[in-house]
């Protein structure tokens, strides 16, 4: 069957969906079909995925296992809600408290990271009495009234009302803003003090939440031990930490299966949120916590779609490939090779300030060279660029969203990662 063209689809999508629902290019792209690390449009094109629907599709595009098991689940019964006994759902909250690094842990599942959050943010403030919360600058955690609350990026906090008081701490951007010039060890002395200066200017909240390697934010991070430090800081107030998973979870960044692991010293964080490429796809959140904070609630919960049948059946096929094919490890051997193609790409070209990240998870910073002023610009002209060329990018950044994000399937091959590299060098040069 012929597909109608792109530009008609667009025409319809702006008549009845919201305007700012963002869609990239100059021409929006129609996915039809994938399979592994590539995906076609509805044009016939064939690109290189090294954006993976937004860290999402984290193992492969139309992986057998995943399919097979969403298939045969929904051949059997689609849906039915947490109020009746769900196997799969049993079956998957049983590995995930396993591998979670959390003692006694409890695992609520739910449709999306944004509810995710928003129900972390729920257990918190409920358990520590107490509507305030400590979030990091350049945050991003989600699309809900709660969660834009506590999000400390402009371009993606669209109102300043919030049934949270949020308090903004130093630490997740390593390269920019007051403590870039120190050391990794005075750096976080510098921010241990602040955190301990702006404790003692409030009352006590109820929770920090922070994502070990910022997103939406370029693919920022602070050096290792920065939240072990603040833990110390947090235990002797009883604040809860709080660790966003949501992008760094299940083995992408390589050297560790979570992004708390980094910030390991001082023990787990009390709560972690987790979404996007557990499901490789399919609609998967959830929260993990010890089970006096998941039990604190005094009122009866349940979720209608939160653990469905079919999701449930998605995740646990997509967990065991990915630790069975140790795809952390490829994600570590493939993601360092990438990382150090992209460095040599970017110390020959001069819009490119920094390349920086774990695993496949990396950002590339683009200024303009003569200010060294964020460059958004650039970056919308290299992913328009990249798309010609038969690569998807991602984009992201703080005050500006100058950033390329990388984040492509944790199966990708050398070969496919120096095929991306080489799109993007051709795109980085000619923009």
């Amino acid at each position: 069957m012929t597909q109608p063209p792109a530009d008609e689809l667009y025409g319809r999508h702006r008549a009845v969906l919201p305007d700012w629902l963002a869609l990239y290019y100059d021409r929006p792209v129609e996915i039809t079909h994938g399979e592994g690390r590539h995906v076609w449009d509805s044009e016939g094109n064939r690109y290189l995925d090294f954006f993976g629907g937004i860290l999402t599709t984290m193992t492969a595009h139309a992986l057998p296992e995943v399919t097979k098991a969403v298939s045969e689940q929904a051949g059997r019964i689609i849906h039915s809600s947490t109020l009746y006994l769900n196997r799969p759902m049993v079956e998957l909250a049983e590995r995930i408290a396993a591998v979670s690094g959390i003692p006694d842990a409890r695992v609520f599942f739910t449709t999306s990271g944004t509810e995710a959050n928003d129900t972390a943010l729920l257990l918190a403030t409920a358990y520590r009495a107490s509507n305030q919360i400590l979030a990091m600058r350049n945050s991003y955690h989600g699309r809900s009234f709660s969660t834009v609350s506590v999000t400390g990026n402009r371009g993606w906090s669209p109102t300043s009302l919030s049934p949270l008081q949020t308090l903004y701490v130093h630490g997740g951007v390593r390269s920019r803003g007051p403590y870039a010039g120190l050391t990794d060890e005075r750096f976080i002395e510098a921010c241990v003090a602040d955190l301990e200066d702006l404790l003692g200017h409030t009352r006590a909240p109820a929770a920090l939440i922070a994502e070990p390697i910022q997103g939406v934010g370029g693919f920022t991070a602070p050096p290792d031990g920065l939240y072990a430090a603040f833990r110390r800081v947090l235990d002797r107030h009883g604040i809860l930490w709080i660790s966003d998973e949501v992008q760094t979870g299940w083995g992408r960044t390589g050297e560790h299966f979570w992004g708390w692991q980094a910030h390991a010293e001082n023990g787990p964080p009390d709560m972690l949120t987790f979404a996007k490429g557990i499901g490789n796809g399919m609609s998967i959140g959830g929260v993990v916590a010890r089970a006096e904070i998941m039990n604190c609630l005094d009122a009866n919960s349940i979720s209608t779609f939160g653990g469905s049948p079919v999701t449930m059946a998605a995740g646990l096929a997509n967990l065991s490939y990915v630790l069975e094919h140790d795809l952390q490890g490829n994600a570590r051997r493939v993601g360092g090779l990438l990382i150090e193609r992209l460095r040599a790409i970017g110390a020959c070209v001069d819009s490119v300030r920094e390349v920086r990240g774990r695993g496949l998870m990396i950002g590339v910073e683009l200024v303009r060279p003569s200010t060294g002023e964020a460059a958004p610009e650039t970056a919308t002209a290299v992913l328009e660029a990249a798309r010609e060329g038969g690569l998807l990018l991602g984009k992201g950044g703080g005050h500006n969203t100058s950033v390329l994000r990388i984040a492509p399937p944790l199966t990708l091959t050398v070969a496919e990662a120096e095929e991306g590299a080489a799109i993007l060098e051709q795109a980085l040069r000619g923009a």
